[in-house]
């Protein structure tokens, strides 16, 4: 009886979890609206629609991307960066801020297969997206269409490794061209103060993780 008790309480916490409205709560708690922190910055939150790795939507109340005040700051000048290269491109972020229902989501799916170094197991504390302290970001060209970078959004996969690019040319896995794009993204990012990661390239950090669980806290 007691199984059942405890089974149903965690059921309950994991549904008001996903039933809170972050769009109200997150911005109480001092995240910043991309949206309305840079207009000129493109939206399209990935995991709200089925069309990512999970093939369904997880997110429940959240319809903007936030980022925490130093994130939001290092963003926008990634963008005033980029526009100063190509006046007519623009960022676009599929994923900021995330609470740890959708981690705890993302990570049951991926349990036991060969794709967890894609996402960080929420018993370690999750990742800093769960902080509001990382990104998932590509560009578009002046035509508001994405710019190839040898994998999707969201794909899992050597294509989109950052550590070996130059083999991933020279074995035909992406193109030069999509090298280039990437490097273009890498380079705006990183100079407003991004940290790259090995297995995506379309994923930034604005600090490091030991440095996130010092001074924040998780979205819960």
């Amino acid at each position: 009886m007691r199984r059942i008790y405890w089974f149903c309480l965690c059921l309950f916490a994991l549904s008001s979890a996903y039933a809170q409205d972050w769009d109200t709560l997150l911005p109480a708690r001092g995240y910043v609206n991309i949206a309305e922190k840079d207009p000129t910055i493109r939206i399209h939150l990935m995991y709200a629609c089925p069309e990512n790795f999970m093939g369904e939507a997880v997110y429940t109340g959240i319809t903007q991307a936030w980022l925490r005040p130093e994130a939001a700051e290092k963003l926008c000048k990634a963008q005033r960066l980029l526009r100063e290269i190509h006046p007519g491109y623009a960022l676009i972020v599929y994923d900021a801020a995330r609470p740890m229902a959708v981690q705890r989501k993302m990570w049951s799916l991926v349990r036991g297969t060969d794709k967890t170094n894609y996402v960080s197991n929420p018993a370690n504390g999750g990742g800093l997206h769960n902080y509001g302290m990382a990104v998932d970001v590509s560009i578009l060209d002046a035509e508001g269409t994405p710019l190839p970078m040898g994998s999707a959004v969201d794909f899992f996969g050597e294509e989109a490794h950052t550590n070996k690019e130059e083999i991933l040319v020279q074995n035909g896995k992406i193109s030069k061209e999509e090298f280039n794009n990437r490097r273009l993204l890498r380079r705006v990012m990183t100079d407003a103060g991004f940290r790259t990661i090995r297995y995506e390239w379309w994923h930034f950090n604005a600090c490091s993780r030991a440095e996130a669980k010092e001074k924040l806290q998780v979205i819960e």
